[in-house]
């Protein structure tokens, strides 16, 4: 295992400063954005698609530091209901996966994302609940006709370009966003599909990291370390589905937190099957 950091925390530097910043703080790996929510602040991924010279000396940038790249990160929407926007994450996806293998990095990290209800959709819908059944209807459309199709498509895309492990986020807001959906499009897409488990999303849904980790076993390929604290009142007031800005700390029910400032090391269960 490998300690690394995700680069988009340091958007605000210039790639080589960043570098030697993550090198000097004892990182040996880094995960970097090229596309997607988080950016592409310190990798453009279709200028270096274009050139290989500048492929080369990216790389030489970060292993002259003694770093590797764990990852090309790009969480995007790429099933998005508008067609405008699902190109451009799909687009931006592609070459994610066509530059990870020019760069012989083994993993890309994304969401599955969500799309809407019917193909007149403009915005996502995330079904939380099984009843009315009006959202079963909308959760068997969106599996079966939208995302199986595309996720299936861009393994076999993927794979015809050597990338063998898609790494989801299991994010809420998104289809993908527990081990029981990831293992349910892992089965419908192959072992390509697997988790980039993150245990900050599901503390607040009330899941067990240990228990998600026996869970998904080998089908974890990538490790986000990240943790929430939970506020025990308002969750008591409004439970955990909160829409509340983040920027409103005292009314939120969870919160982002560095690990160790969430949970202690006790607070997960130690239950084996």
């Amino acid at each position: 295992m490998k300690v690394g950091v995700l680069t988009v925390l340091f958007s605000d530097m210039p790639f080589e400063k960043m570098l030697d910043h993550v090198a000097e703080a004892g990182c040996e790996a880094v995960e970097i954005g090229v596309g997607g929510y988080p950016g592409n602040a310190h990798c453009d991924a279709a200028a270096l698609l274009k050139d290989p010279a500048k492929r080369r000396r990216f790389l030489r940038a970060v292993e002259k530091r003694g770093l590797t790249i764990s990852a090309l990160s790009c969480h995007g929407n790429p099933v998005h209901p508008k067609q405008s926007v699902a190109r451009r994450y799909h687009r931006e996806w592609r070459n994610a996966v066509r530059l990870a293998a020019e760069l012989g990095v083994e993993r890309v990290i994304g969401f599955s994302g969500c799309p809407g209800d019917s193909d007149g959709s403009q915005w996502p819908n995330w079904v939380t609940c099984a009843w009315p059944p009006d959202y079963q209807e909308i959760l068997k459309w969106q599996w079966e006709e939208k995302l199986i199709p595309y996720w299936a498509k861009e393994v076999a895309y993927a794979e015809k370009h050597g990338i063998k492990k898609f790494c989801f986020e299991m994010h809420p807001g998104f289809c993908v966003y527990n081990p029981e959906t990831l293992l349910r499009l892992r089965e419908a897409c192959g072992p390509a599909i697997g988790a980039n488990f993150d245990p900050s999303h599901l503390f607040w849904q009330g899941i067990d990291p240990v228990v998600a980790i026996q869970e998904l076993g080998e089908a974890i390929y990538h490790v986000h370390a990240k943790d929430v604290k939970i506020d025990p009142y308002n969750t008591a007031r409004n439970g955990v589905l909160d829409t509340k800005s983040f920027l409103d700390m005292p009314n939120r029910s969870w919160l982002f937190r560095t690990v160790g400032w969430g949970h202690s090391a006790s607070a997960s269960s130690t239950r084996t099957r």
